[in-house]
């Protein structure tokens, strides 16, 4: 039979190989884990990235704040302009699924997003057929887009048309039928967003993940272009990234590039923290503000720099000229409030006051997997306009305007079925797994030191 001596060193012997067998877990976990994540990230039918990716788990909201102009008439004989922000507007946006989805090759698959707002009354300040007086965007548009003075003038009078106009939330953000239009344009519907409604975003081509992971949702083609051309720049016209619903995984604490094709360019996030949402750890990527700074800060922001005299020769910031992208039209995007933007923008007019809490734009991931659980992206619409003797509205006016019309927050927080089934599928197995190495490096090291300790007593008490 084993004496009290054997038993103790059969304890010593199993503690041991508990303890080897809890450190031999956790580089053997980590390969466990890294498979299940490599094999459920891939963009195919049937893994849980697909189901994500398909038809977003958390509906997107796009909130509107309005910019109510309360001086019309004396911005038009100089004053400066004093604005009043309404809202928030809600709309339910992004809840359809992908269509036109196909795979392509091994590598890669394409698809549309379709676009689609529904009003969210309980969401919402108001009725989205509230009225304001905000600009009017035909006409302030109307010299870069026809650059003829009199049949400008002509019109104005004829349909007694002037720089401001009244309008409902709805009609301002996706399209009323304006009277001014009639002469010029076979379509007389303009908006800051129209079209909107039953159109599409894309076609996307991005790669799915099967041959290599690192690259999963990275995108590879726009439109059917592996570049954009509105920059006429390399840099400038490159498509980094993903489209932000998701990364690839295991994120590191560093820079995440996406591309927003709102704002025609590709942009980066910067690490800012890691917290814990429904508890789960996020990673915290904000938009820094050297990804909006003037060319003299940051010189890979030089082929953004599109108008000389808007930008006062490249030295402006957080302003982003979306000409070449809009056909035309002078709409230039900024952060809300001009955050981060150079002070004389923020100086031409009154009732803007950025902070940096409200009006920042950032994306939460989950590290492990690389899905984005959270987020709140955030753009001003600001339309040019200059000062111009040759019509008679803007002769007057104190000077050259980029004129704040909205901005918008589009937003999305994972739900709490959507955290139950990701804890499910990869939480609870990894920390599970995490459990069960602890405990055998903790329980194997007790008994080994305990029955190491007790025999090396026992034969010190025998000597």
């Amino acid at each position: 039979m084993c004496n009290a001596k054997c038993w103790l060193i059969s304890g010593s012997v199993i503690g041991g190989l508990l303890a080897i067998l809890g450190g031999i877990l956790i580089p053997v976990g980590d390969i466990i884990i890294k498979g299940k994540i490599d094999k459920e990230a891939v963009i195919e039918k049937g893994t849980i990235a697909f189901e994500n990716w398909e038809k977003t788990g958390s509906p997107v909201y796009r909130q509107f704040w309005i910019y109510n102009v309360l001086n019309p008439e004396e911005i038009i004989n100089g004053s400066k302009p004093v604005l009043q922000q309404k809202g928030p507007y809600t709309y339910l946006v992004r809840h359809l699924p992908k269509s036109n989805i196909t795979q392509n090759n091994n590598d890669t698959v394409s698809y549309l997003q379709p676009n689609s707002a529904e009003f969210q009354r309980h969401m919402s300040i108001g009725s989205d057929n509230d009225s304001y007086t905000v600009l009017n965007l035909a006409v302030a548009a109307a010299p870069t887009l026809f650059p003829i003075p009199g049949l400008i003038n002509t019109i104005i009078k004829r349909t007694n048309s002037s720089l401001f106009q009244v309008r409902s939330v709805k009609e301002l953000i996706w399209g009323y039928e304006d009277p001014f239009l009639k002469g010029l344009l076979p379509d007389t519907t303009t908006g800051v967003f129209y079209p909107y409604e039953g159109t599409a975003d894309g076609v996307y081509t991005v790669y799915n993940g099967k041959d290599d992971i690192s690259k999963v949702a990275m995108i590879d083609r726009y439109k059917g272009e592996r570049t954009l051309s509105y920059w006429k720049d390399n840099y400038c016209d490159m498509l980094n990234g993903t489209d932000a619903a998701s990364f690839p995984p295991f994120v590191k604490k560093d820079k995440l590039y996406f591309f927003p094709s709102e704002i025609c360019r590709s942009i980066y996030g910067l690490f800012e923290k890691s917290y814990k949402l429904k508890g789960i750890e996020l990673y915290r990527f904000v938009l820094p503000e050297m990804a909006l700074a003037s060319p003299t800060i940051n010189p890979d922001n030089q082929c953004f720099c599109t108008d000389q005299l808007l930008s006062r020769n490249c030295t402006a910031a957080g302003v982003l000229d979306l000409r070449a992208c809009q056909g035309g039209k002078p709409i230039f995007l900024s952060l809300p409030h001009y955050l981060y933007a150079s002070d004389f923008f923020l100086d031409q007019v009154t009732g803007l006051k950025p902070n940096v809490e409200e009006h920042q734009t950032y994306i939460d991931v989950e590290p492990l997997t690389g899905f984005t659980m959270h987020f709140a992206k955030r753009l001003q619409v600001n339309l040019m306009f200059q000062k111009t003797d040759k019509i008679e509205i803007m002769a007057n006016l104190q000077s050259d305007y980029l004129f704040p019309v909205l901005w918008l927050n589009e937003t999305a927080t994972i739900t709490d079925e959507s955290v139950n089934e990701f804890k499910n599928s990869v939480t609870v197995p990894t920390t599970a797994l995490g459990i069960v190495q602890i405990v055998f490096m903790c329980a194997g090291a007790v008994v080994f030191l305990a029955c190491s300790i007790t025999l090396c007593v026992t034969r010190g008490k025998k000597r």
